[in-house]
């Protein structure tokens, strides 16, 4: 097979070739003409952007013996054939296929030996995070400390399922997204090489199709060149991309922003049978009102993903209002989610493009003095609304101290039962466990409490998290604590969860140094219950402790404490009140 594709044969040999990233580059070459290399090298980032030709860079060279200020030669026996895969102390192997214990183990064993014909011996695990958890171990102690003259080059591009263990022993270098301009200065330099002529255009579209990656831009370029007759166009890019033009997209938005959806439907039905890509499309759209938004603002073409600058764009721009834009990304956004789940793409989008085309921004209709006097007749309104709801609220209140004065002396009248959906029963409280803990409850014990709660709902998994949200400690003692809930439901679900009442005890065990049982009582429900305490406190025995007197006296400063709140919420809304203890 004489044919090699672009990515093959113009792959970087040089730091310098190495598109967009002048920061690893640059560091990696101080580090070799100062001698300050290490023996692991953790390379991250997208695909295409240059990892693995960094790597097989800086393997020549470490080993080139004529490199000038950390540049391999290119030229030398060692890097013709490093760079030519044929030297066998530079071990490349793809992680993917080879990530068991045993290939590790071979490496580990290969590596004690020393090089036979560089002066290093340099392995390049690409796709690393597709090693096992004991490949991992395996590798560990090898990484930490290497033979002499080996080193180590790490290549992934999902960094996160790297164990910590391994990514503290190697130097990191997150590679980045290459910029369109970085790649149509590239692909240039390839064309003009290749004595391949080619339009501007088409190149800036190539760039922005590639998303940051090299390797996709120049395996798009080779298809572009291979689908023209020796002539790089915009046309024949858009149609390999599946994009469209700033024409056309133009007038698909001006059509949305005009409110004209007969027009709108024709471009979008015109673009369709030209085998447009739907959800391309979708992004181009979101992309192209993201380049409006950001040249209203600022001016700055440098910034532009999607948009050239022309009499048409300068024009689109002049009459759309940022309402209108945000409508088109927030409707085009939601489009694409309801794409993934469909077949009917088409279908999606002519809604989508019926819904542009209809929305109708209230700041877009109104001129600027009418707008401000609709937003303060607006906000006159909402505080007239906000002044009667205090009012009344203030009306209840001074009735609910009223009939509390009435009825002075006489039974406290019964709380109204919550109207629960049928079928659903009220939650039973433990009342013998709650007893129990309320008995050696002490301020101490609570306070400890208080203070790792957080870092406690904080530590548990996602479902223990979503039940322990709402909880809040009220009593502890050295053995047990009492938490109320919101809701009945979470309630009910944290007490008969054992892993959660498990996983609790765990963590205050590793924390205070003792397990607490956890008893769980709804929060509409925790002053009854600690009343009926007191009461069979104060039923049974006089004789008590200094404990009991304390407790006691914390019981009747609490109860004090929750008719300010109660109070408090009532008058000013639950969401305006902040409770600090």
């Amino acid at each position: 097979m004489s044919y090699q594709a672009l990515y093959r044969v113009w792959r970087p040999q040089r730091f310098e070739d190495v598109a967009g990233q002048e920061a690893v580059t640059r560091t990696l070459r101080n580090a070799l003409s100062h001698g300050n290399t290490s023996h692991a090298y953790l390379f991250s980032g997208p695909r295409g952007t240059g990892k693995t030709s960094a790597a097989k860079i800086f393997a020549k060279a470490m080993n080139c013996p004529n490199a000038v200020d950390g540049e391999p030669c290119n030229e030398c026996d060692l890097c013709q054939s490093i760079t030519q895969g044929k030297l066998g102390d530079i071990i490349e192997i793809d992680a993917a296929s080879n990530n068991g214990v045993d290939e590790i183990r071979d490496i580990r064993e290969k590596a004690n030996y020393a090089p036979t014909e560089a002066e290093y011996k340099v392995y390049i695990i690409d796709e690393v995070h597709m090693l096992s958890m004991g490949a991992f171990n395996a590798l560990l102690k090898t990484l930490e400390e290497p033979p002499m003259n080996v080193v180590f080059i790490l290549a992934t591009t999902e960094p996160h399922k790297i164990p910590l263990t391994i990514i503290s022993r190697t130097q990191r270098f997150d590679f980045r997204r290459i910029s369109p301009q970085d790649i149509i200065k590239r692909m240039t330099y390839i064309l003009n090489e290749k004595q391949v002529e080619f339009d501007p255009d088409a190149l800036m579209s190539i760039a922005k199709a590639a998303e940051g990656g090299m390797r996709d831009a120049l395996s798009i370029l080779d298809q572009v060149i291979s689908f023209s007759d020796g002539r790089v166009t915009l046309d024949d890019t858009l149609r390999i991309t599946g994009s469209i033009t700033q024409e056309l997209m133009i007038d698909y938005l001006t059509a949305a922003l005009n409110h004209d959806t007969e027009k709108g439907l024709g471009l979008l039905h015109q673009m369709m049978q030209e085998g447009k890509d739907a959800n391309r499309l979708v992004e181009d759209v979101i992309l192209f009102s993201r380049d409006i938004l950001i040249y209203q603002k600022t001016e700055d073409d440098t910034l532009l993903k999607m948009s050239k600058v022309d009499d048409s764009f300068k024009e689109l721009i002049a009459g759309a209002h940022p309402e209108k834009i945000y409508d088109v990304i927030r409707i085009m956004n939601q489009t694409q989610l309801e794409m993934r789940t469909s077949t009917h793409a088409e279908v999606y989008l002519e809604v989508a493009t019926v819904r542009l085309a209809q929305a109708t921004p209230q700041a877009a209709t109104v001129s600027a003095p009418q707008a401000t006097v609709q937003k303060d007749t607006s906000d006159s309104q909402e505080i007239r609304s906000l002044k009667n709801k205090l009012n009344q609220m203030q009306k209840a209140i001074e009735q609910m101290q009223k009939t509390s004065s009435d009825n002075n002396g006489a039974a406290a009248p019964k709380r109204q039962p919550t109207r629960k959906k049928s079928g659903q029963t009220a939650f039973k409280v433990n009342t013998h466990q709650v007893f129990g803990i309320l008995e050696h409850a002490t301020r101490g014990d609570l306070a400890k409490l208080k203070d790792v709660w957080p870092d406690l709902i904080n530590a548990l998994s996602t479902s223990q998290k979503a039940i322990m949200n709402t909880s809040k400690p009220v009593a502890a003692s050295p053995n047990g604590l009492v938490v109320t809930f919101d809701y009945d439901i979470l309630c009910e679900r944290a007490a008969s969860d054992t892993f959660l009442i498990d996983a609790v005890g765990d963590y205050l065990e590793k924390v205070i140094g003792h397990r607490a049982d956890m008893a769980t009582v709804p929060s509409a429900k925790w002053l009854e219950v600690r009343q009926a305490y007191i009461d069979q406190m104060k039923s049974g025995s006089q004789e008590g402790n200094t404990d009991e007197q304390e407790k006691e006296e914390v019981t009747q400063e609490s109860e004090e404490m929750e008719a300010v709140v109660s109070e408090a919420v009532n008058l000013f809304g639950k969401e305006n009140v902040t409770i600090n203890d």
